[in-house]
């Protein structure tokens, strides 16, 4: 048995290459070798967003706080709510992120494939954003 106690990782910034505004992610877990899940709780202000990405083998999103949105690419962009839970396809590519007014936790989980959990591409453009509020 392994406690993970709270407060004994540090928080980091989420990196412009790969958000849009200001976003925290908390680590939670890496499972050892030769389990592949890790997970992380990941908190976005108001108006940040992931750039488009996709996960080898797939992702689930545990909304925890807030209001947000999640989209896959050539999909509706869907409102998320606490206690709604995500689920991206391997290879999907789709991005998440909070709502224009309202901050946005979730707990983001995926394993790593070949030593790779997630591919980052483009930014979500202000335009793709926008559509959000339509």
């Amino acid at each position: 048995m392994d406690i993970q106690r709270v407060g004994t990782k540090p928080s980091g910034k989420g990196p412009a290459d790969w958000f849009t505004g200001s976003v925290r992610i908390d680590p939670l877990f890496q499972a050892p070798d030769p389990a592949l899940v890790q997970g992380a709780s990941v908190t976005f202000e108001p108006g940040a967003r992931t750039a488009w990405h996709t996960h080898p083998l797939g992702q689930t999103l545990i909304v925890t706080a807030g209001s947000g949105y999640a989209q896959r690419w050539d999909g509706p962009i869907e409102a998320i709510h606490p206690g709604d839970v995500v689920w991206f396809a391997p290879n999907e590519k789709h991005w998440h992120g909070a709502s224009p007014i309202t901050a946005l936790t979730h707990i983001a989980i995926q394993e790593r494939l070949d030593n790779k959990v997630v591919a980052w591409l483009e930014q979500v453009t202000d335009e793709q954003y926008s559509k959000t509020s339509s």
